[in-house]
Parts: structure tokens; sequence; C-alpha cells
């Protein structure tokens, strides 16, 4: 089967024939692989930054946002059938029966480091023709979701976060205010922008913008309201906030900006980081500002990645329900779609847009 692989040692990029996997146990489902999205952690590892093959093997098939179609299950499979739309989860857990999070079904709290991640590291990713798993990591999607599905995994990263977000806010007998800042108008940007509309908040995007772009639009569909980043400091967001930040949502990965609006978050406010970035030069911080912020002013700063399974089914509600409010919107976010022969070009970085999709099969 065909499969766009990444050969760390070579430092290349293939397109290769890879055997087609089969069930390995009655508890498997195999997949037709549908939608496999691109993200930064695609490009990076295309980049030899980052990325481990599985044992044995010198090569790591890559793609982990994915949308595939059930064509046979084992034995012992009961959640799945044939001809079901799913979305896998990505993290799977560490073999130590010590980590009490793995233990719990909670990998991505994962303590030891040693899980492995599909596409990522240690196992073979999705962007091939078809894919076996362990049915329990599978979740259906309603088919009237499948030309937006492959949305869900990027999706989930804020489920996670604004979970934890809602947790945290419970601290507060007033439940917190409801006013939030996303960084960036890339897919994890736009689609925590949907999910912070959805319970309720009033959502300010903060992003650069170019002619002919049309983040903004998006942003101003779902009733939100776009800041373009050329054009607006901090101290003018936050004097239009009533003069305070209170929740700031980063997606955007640049750590001295997100830097910046942490020093400016206001009292109990929570900073929700995304982001991973890249390997560049240290920025200079002011760790006695931050440090005083937090204490005197009852911060709380938090991180979400690589969401539970829990996370990938109240993405899957919540894409129905942006589909039902804004389905022109959330359509959009789908830049490009590419065949797996023409996957390299937009993995390359040299392609624009808000989400670019290798679409494997109809």
């Amino acid at each position: 089967m065909k499969a766009i692989a990444v050969f760390p040692d070579k430092k290349d990029v293939q397109l290769i024939d890879h055997p087609e996997p089969k069930l390995e146990s009655p508890a498997q489902a195999k997949l037709k692989m549908i939608d496999v999205g691109i993200c930064g952690t695609d490009k990076e590892i295309v980049a030899f930054q980052y990325g481990t093959p599985p044992a044995g093997s010198d090569y790591l098939i890559i793609g982990h946002e994915s949308l595939g179609e059930v064509i046979e299950v084992g034995s012992a499979v009961t959640t799945l059938k044939v001809g079901d739309i799913v979305i896998p989860t990505v993290r799977r857990p560490c073999p130590h029966p010590d980590c009490p999070a793995c233990a719990a079904a909670r990998q991505d709290f994962c303590y030891t480091g040693d899980f492995t991640e599909r596409g990522i590291k240690q196992q073979h990713g999705f962007m091939a023709e078809y894919v076996v798993d362990d049915a329990c990591y599978m979740n259906p999607l309603p088919p009237q979701l499948r030309k937006v599905g492959v949305l869900a995994e990027p999706l989930t990263i804020a489920e996670k976060g604004i979970t934890q977000l809602l947790e945290v806010q419970q601290r507060l007998p007033w439940g917190g205010t409801h006013q939030a800042v996303v960084l960036g108008a890339g897919p994890v940007g736009l689609l925590g922008a949907m999910a912070l509309r959805v319970v309720g908040f009033d959502v300010w995007v903060y992003s650069k913008t170019a002619p002919g772009d049309h983040r903004q639009e998006v942003t101003e569909a779902i009733g939100a309201k776009f800041i373009n980043a050329d054009q607006t400091t901090i101290e003018d967001i936050t004097k239009e906030l009533g003069g305070t930040l209170d929740v700031v949502y980063e997606a955007i990965g640049a750590s001295k900006l997100a830097f910046d609006f942490l020093q400016a978050l206001g009292p109990n406010g929570v900073f929700v980081f995304t982001g991973v970035p890249g390997r560049k030069a240290p920025v200079e911080v002011d760790t006695d500002l931050l440090m005083r912020n937090l204490v005197l002013k009852n911060q709380v700063v938090l991180g979400t990645v690589n969401a539970p399974k829990a996370s990938f089914e109240a993405a899957i509600a919540d894409l129905a329900i942006f589909n039902e409010r804004w389905p022109d919107a959330l359509a959009t976010l789908i830049t490009n779609r590419f065949p797996i022969d023409r996957a390299l070009e937009p993995l390359a970085g040299k392609v624009g847009g808000i989400k670019n999709v290798v679409s494997i099969s109809e």
C-alpha cells in the first residue's frame, strides 16, 4: 500500500510501498483511510527535528490527524461495524504498571514519558491507505460530519484545555468571567475559538492576516472579534476588554508573544498553552514580574496536549454543533486537499491556507 514515510537517519521523506497491515488480534479493526490532516508537528518531523520510527524500522509513517472507514473488525469488537467512520486517538499508554495515568487510560498525562504516539513516536501513523489498530482507540463519527471529521483531532486539544479551564474557574464562587483572547488563527486557534463560543465565552482572535486571507471572515462568522496583530498592541486589547485579560488561549507557538501576553494576564486569570515552539534562540522574559503576578494575582498557567478519548468524544459532539451553527465557516477551515501522491507538497510548508489535508480515499 502507499504511505508517506520519513527516514530520519537518511534525512529523507518518501512515498513508499509499505506492507498492508492485517488484524493481529480479535480486538482490532482495519481502516481504509479517508483523510489525514497536516499540522506543524508533521512539518517538523519531515524537517527531521523529531519523530522516532518503531523498533526495527528505519522509517516512520507520519500522520496523526485522521479519519478512516472501518472495513474489517475482529471477533471481539462490539463497538464498531464495517462501514463506520471513525477517528483514532494518537497516544498509546506506557508499559509501566506503576504509571497511574496510563493505568487509568489517561496516557495524555503519562508520568514516565515512555508512551508511544502514532505518526510521531515509535508507532507508524495514519498517512497510509490502510491502518490496523485496537478498536478501543477508535471514535465513531456521525456520517454527516465526514467532510469535516479530520478536524476533530486538532479540536481535541482545545476540548482538553477548555475542560481544565472550566475546572479551574470553579475555584471562584462566581464561576469566573467569560472573556477569552485566542492567540493565533490557525486550525487549533479557530477551532478553540469555536469551542469557547459554544460554552458561552466572548472571544477575541489575535492574529496577523494577509490580502485574500479568510481567517477574519471565519472569526466574525462565529460571533468572535478579529484583532489584527499588525495594528493592535497588547495594551490596546487589554483596554478594550475592560482593563484586564481574564483568559488567554495560546495557539500560535511563538514563545515571545505568548509570554508578553502572559505578563498582561489579569487577576484570577488563566493562561492555556497549546503551542510547542520550535528550537530557536532564547527569548528574554521578566521572570520576577511573572512570578509576582502568578502569586499576587492568583493566576493559573496550564498546558494541553494529546487529548484522551473523552476529549475526542467532546470534539465530535462539538463538530456537530459547529456544523449546525456555522457550516460554511467550519468547511472553509479546510483550505486544500491533496492526493497521497502529492502529499510532499503541503508537508514542505510551501502551501498556504488554514488546514491542508491529504485525501487518501473518498
